[in-house]
């Protein structure tokens, strides 16, 4: 590492001249990147992955001081949720799936005349920016799953680091930079740049194919319209805001609603309430009777830092607006910041509060909105109906909960295509928070969820976001790219004359 990565002062913004110069050395890392064989490109990711294990403690000792997030366990869990995401995507790739490998040969007794023969597979866009998130320094910043997945697809990644951990961006790229290269990935396959408006010029330049982003509706909304604003618009894959909403039945409030009390207490508290899928509310029956559980719970909850003066500001004045609602009242807030946290940051107590379904109905925006931070609302609905209402008036979400009993099958089957409708991850009897990074996950949803509802940004899956289809036409065998040629060289998983083989 270079001297300069350790030092304490704040990285500056990338020059221009500067982000020109990375600009054109992804572009040129382009062709090799896609050339190269999975093999070698899960051969990265796994150096990536090995660098930045052997970096484990200056890494984590460094994240808590920028973002107020404690050491152990979080940190270091997440540090190596980061590195097992990125080793998943090197099986990833040599399962062969992700490449979408097709042959259609020759037919002339084809139905609607004769066919020629068709090849198709998925390849790289090309150079992506990637926008890191603040909440997850690790799992979805500098080396996240949008890094890990769009190198797993064989595109270059211009890195545009989070201000609320610059000095942590800054040594991660370095090691992650470093491990690529000693890897044998060609010289522009990872950058890091700094600063809003050089992130926004990266973005409209047309040496980048696509873009992710992880952050507020209001940010990624602006970043998607100057995406797609472009001369020649790109992909824009933006995760944006959510309210995750649990729904709980009567079933459930009398088989355990104590338990759910203190497990809703536990999830929207996760973080001081900084996850994207924190459930922001509690849609409960009138009658529930768990007023006192809820506040035992709420109660127990301790204060803590949020992880930069911005959001705590913001929080601060989102659950003014939210306070202020007509017939929204207090329901419990947790214990009290004593001391102040890290760097003199203000500890930050929960908040629940309440209000019934006809009060948020009418209150429009203000109680549908994400707050972000530690705070949810619970929503009293009369009868089914009336919780019907209220599902259909929710903006979409990365997730949906429902707390509810076997025996109360004709509910849960009356409320699903609601949750269905406004949500990627459905849960039973769960809550939201915590993502796992599998084959089957789904990390995404409708529209402010996210603006591509048909992907996914954590799993394995979050890989086709940065291929594109290409079919080849009655091309010589010596001539295809590997994954298409006849003796299917590479042993992929393919589908053939349209049965898989």
């Amino acid at each position: 590492m270079t001297k300069d990565t350790h030092s304490d002062a704040l990285p500056e913004d990338t020059p221009y001249s500067d982000l020109d110069a990375l600009l054109d050395a992804a572009a040129s890392a382009a062709g090799p990147a896609a050339a190269a064989t999975p093999a070698e490109r899960a051969r990265w990711l796994s150096a990536a992955a090995d660098a930045l294990d052997g970096a484990a403690d200056e890494l984590v000792e460094l994240a808590a001081a920028e973002t107020h997030l404690p050491a152990a366990p979080r940190l270091r869990g997440e540090l190596a949720r980061t590195t097992f995401q990125l080793r998943l995507f090197g099986e990833v790739l040599a399962d062969g799936a992700y490449l979408g490998a097709r042959v259609d040969h020759a037919d002339p007794q084809w139905p609607m005349g004769a066919r020629p023969d068709l090849r198709r597979v998925n390849v790289p866009l090309g150079p992506v920016l990637v926008f890191a998130a603040s909440n997850f320094p690790f799992a979805f910043s500098v080396a996240g799953g949008d890094t890990a997945s769009a190198l797993a697809a064989g595109c270059p990644v211009i890195l545009k680091a989070h201000p609320g951990h610059p000095r942590l961006s800054a040594l991660t790229g370095s090691v992650v930079r470093e491990a690529l290269l000693g890897a044998g990935a060609p010289a522009g396959i990872f950058e890091v740049i700094h600063g809003v408006d050089t992130g926004v010029v990266a973005l409209r330049d047309a040496r980048i194919a696509a873009a992710a982003f992880t952050g507020s509706v209001a940010g990624g909304r602006a970043l998607f319209d100057i995406a797609c604003g472009r001369p020649s618009p790109i992909p824009f894959y933006g995760e944006l805001g959510s309210v995750n909403p649990v729904v709980v039945t009567p079933g459930a409030v009398a088989a355990r609603g104590a338990e759910i009390a203190a497990g809703f207490a536990g999830s929207f508290t996760l973080g001081t309430g900084q996850f994207c899928t924190k459930p922001g509310l509690l849609l409960l029956p009138a009658s529930h009777g768990l007023d006192d559980a809820l506040r035992e719970a709420v109660r127990a909850t301790a204060a803590h830092p949020m992880l930069n003066e911005r959001i705590a500001e913001g929080f601060a004045a989102r659950l003014t607006e939210l306070r202020a609602a007509e017939g929204v009242t207090e329901l419990a807030t947790g214990q009290p910041a004593a001391l102040d946290g890290p760097d003199g940051a203000e500890p930050v107590p929960a908040a629940l509060l309440q209000v019934t379904a006809t009060d948020f109905l009418r209150a429009g925006d203000i109680t549908r909105h994400e707050c972000f931070g530690p705070s949810s609302l619970v929503v009293t609905y009369a009868d089914a109906a009336e919780l019907r209402a209220l599902l259909d008036a929710l903006e979409p979400g990365l997730t949906a909960t429902l707390h509810a009993e076997e025996s109360e099958a004709d509910q849960v089957r009356a409320v699903l295509p609601a949750l269905t409708r406004i949500a990627g991850r459905v849960l039973w009897n769960e809550w939201p928070t915590g993502v796992s990074v599998t084959w089957a996950q789904q990390h995404g949803g409708p529209y402010p969820a996210t603006t591509a509802p048909t992907t996914t940004s954590v799993g394995t899956e979050a890989i086709t976001r940065f291929l594109r289809p290409v079919a080849y036409q009655n091309f010589p065998d010596t001539l295809l790219p590997d994954p298409l040629r006849e003796a299917n060289p590479w042993h992929l998983p393919r589908r053939t004359d349209g049965k898989p083989t």
